[in-house]
Formats: C-alpha cells, sequence, structure tokens
C-alpha cells in the first residue's frame, strides 16, 4: 500500500484564529500558575520583572506543549488500533515511518486479544452483537477502574469500537 498525504496548511486568518484560542486557553492556566509560584493575590502577580513575568508564559506553555505531546500519543494509538500502520501515522505527521514508529512506539502495537475485544489507553472493552436485533453493544473497563457500556445497540462493529474506545481514553 502506498501512503501519500499532502502537506496540510492553513491559511493567514485560520493561523490566527488559532493563535487567537490557544491564547485564550493559556490565560487562566497562567494566571493559576503564576499565582501558585508567588503566592500573591491574583491582581499583583504580574506586576514584577518582565523577564520573571515572561518566564513564568514560558512555564505555562510548557505543560501545554506536554498536554498536546499527551493528546497526540492519544490520537496515535487510537488510529493504530484501527489498524493504521506506521507508514500512515508518519505521513499524517509529516514524518518518515520510522520516525513514526520511534515517535509512537506503542502505537502500532497488536495485543493477542480475542476478536471483539478491545485493549487500549490500559483498559479492555469486548463488543458483542446483538443477534437478531442486527446491532452491536460494548462493555468497557477503563483504566482507572470506571465500567460503563452502551445501553443501545449501534448499527456496526465499528460504531461500537469507536464508542468503547472513546470512553477508554477517558478513562486512561
Amino acid at each position: 500500500m502506498v501512503v501519500t498525504m499532502t502537506t496540510v496548511e492553513i491559511t493567514h486568518e485560520e493561523r490566527a484564529e488559532l493563535a487567537k484560542a490557544l491564547l485564550g486557553a493559556l490565560d487562566p492556566l497562567a494566571v493559576a500558575v503564576r499565582t501558585r509560584a508567588t503566592g500573591l493575590p491574583e491582581e499583583r502577580i504580574w506586576h514584577a520583572e518582565p523577564a520573571e513575568v515572561a518566564l513564568s508564559v514560558l512555564s505555562a506553555w510548557k505543560l501545554v506543549d506536554t498536554e498536546v505531546k499527551r493528546l497526540t500519543a492519544i490520537a496515535a494509538a487510537t488510529a493504530g488500533s484501527y489498524g493504521a500502520s506506521y507508514e500512515q501515522l508518519g505521513a499524517a505527521w509529516g514524518i518518515t515511518r520510522q520516525g513514526a514508529r520511534k515517535k509512537w512506539p506503542e502505537a502500532v502495537s497488536r495485543p493477542a486479544g480475542r476478536p471483539g475485544s478491545l485493549e487500549l489507553f490500559g483498559g479492555t472493552a469486548e463488543l458483542t452483537s446483538d443477534g437478531a436485533e442486527g446491532g452491536w453493544r460494548w462493555t468497557a473497563t477503563g483504566a482507572d477502574g470506571e465500567r460503563g457500556g452502551s445501553t443501545t445497540g449501534h448499527p456496526t462493529r465499528e460504531e461500537a469500537a469507536a464508542h468503547a474506545g472513546a470512553f477508554l481514553a477517558g478513562h486512561a
């Protein structure tokens, strides 16, 4: 299989909107981090040397960067759980197959599970056919011990697996 992917570009307007959204998300985090670090009331936390203030903002961006890397790894693992190869992951990220394997070493591993079972994010899920009803249901136990399942049938096994995977990701 040959995997090709065009480079995803964003427009100037999209970049401006993205920057606005990211800065809006960063502000409460930067305030919380700075307040804890200084012990000062919120209205006084930014009255400091400019370098100290800039370093506080940089520290908040580091926290965002760490979370983005975690969420990226979850997205790669989810794609891998649905059959994406390292070649495909690399194409999506703009790196080589080997680079993707190095970046997300566990993303494409296939646990030796039963057909109809998923092992994702440290949890497990079972997919079952409703038989006569023609739908699919799932039951799962997340890595945090939380149990869940579908109350109604899903039209396809893939849809049931997607819901189970979302549950497991939320309880990693």
